[in-house]
């Protein structure tokens, strides 16, 4: 047996009641929507793109033609004067200085970059989580220093960080004496104190949305900080932790400032070296060019392969429950 839906009568007034109350709701959600994906918008994201593009493509077509034809042609007539060739390469991982090559310098990005990704992404989480969930004295005093000092300028602290790696002391006390012989441990702590006040705001931020009940039924089962911290706050927040070192990631690997004061000798990263080649060689554009793209294609697969987790990431606290 089935029963027939049964419609109640309507008049026009009401009818046009409920389609303004709709309109209401779903036009603010509706207009961003059109803006942002209309043809004009579309467009001009894809002029950007195309703009944005062309010098890592003319980079990468710079990168396999032959010395001669850099240096008299500009890539763009690469259909009228053809060559391709891989030396560039070869031996452009082969350059450097006394001391490495750009092969061991491109290891010395990766033993610069990871260390310096983990470290201020743990200690930012922990104090993420602290500031969040945590009552302590002074709680929001510190939280305000700690985002006070994202505008400190970085060249403010160079010269008071070498000088403390250099001797090693703090008014008379020795904390890390030694420091400036200890290879890769003073750029991974230089970039550690630089790296920390935005990892922790970003990630306060997204730790601070998860909904006050999960916690307090976590609280009622008996859990315990660590517990909290481990099987919830880290899993709810994976996106937004991988969002947080997709940038620390590329802001490291691409730093100069702090890899030419902090890191000398064999443990230079590829930036430096680069630098350094283009003092000295500025006139072999062929190894210019390769030398850039092989420092550039880490980040771009980096980007590009972690591109869904930090869209979700940056998503994820723009939401609440």
């Amino acid at each position: 047996m089935t029963v027939a839906p049964i419609d109640l009568p309507i008049d026009d007034q009401d009818a046009r009641r409920i389609k303004r109350g709709e309109a209401q709701l779903e036009t603010p959600l509706r207009r961003t929507k059109r803006r942002l994906t209309s043809r004009w918008a579309t467009a001009v994201a894809i002029l950007i793109a195309i703009a944005w593009t062309i010098p890592t493509f003319g980079l990468f077509i710079s990168s396999f033609r032959p010395a001669q034809l850099i240096q008299t042609t500009g890539w763009w007539t690469i259909f009228q004067n053809w060559g391709w060739t891989f030396d560039n390469y070869a031996e452009a991982l082969q350059s450097g200085n006394s001391q490495l090559n750009m092969a061991q310098a491109f290891v010395n990005s990766f033993a610069i970059t990871l260390p310096a990704v983990l470290i201020p992404i743990t200690i930012g989480m922990l104090a993420a989580y602290a500031f969040a969930w945590m009552d302590f004295r002074g709680k929001n005093i510190l939280f305000i220093g700690v985002f006070a000092l994202q505008i400190v300028p970085i060249q403010m602290a160079l010269v008071p960080l070498l000088l403390l790696f250099s001797k090693g002391t703090i008014f008379g006390f020795p904390i890390i004496q030694a420091i400036g012989q200890a290879g890769y441990a003073q750029v991974w702590i230089a970039h550690t104190i630089f790296g920390l006040p935005l990892i922790i705001y970003l990630l306060h931020n997204f730790v601070s949305e998860i909904p006050g009940e999960v916690m307090e039924a976590a609280r009622i089962d008996g859990a315990g900080h660590g517990q909290i911290f481990f099987r919830i706050i880290l899993p709810l927040t994976t996106p937004a932790i991988a969002a947080v070192a997709i940038f620390q990631f590329l802001w490291v690997w691409a730093d100069l400032l702090v890899a030419l004061i902090y890191a000398d000798g064999a443990v230079a990263p590829i930036t430096k070296l680069l630098a350094e080649m283009t003092g000295s060689r500025g006139q072999d554009w062929y190894l210019l060019t390769a030398g850039a793209f092989i420092a550039l294609v880490v980040p771009l697969i980096v980007f590009l392969s972690l591109q869904r987790y930090f869209v979700r990431g940056l998503l994820a606290g723009s939401t609440k429950g």
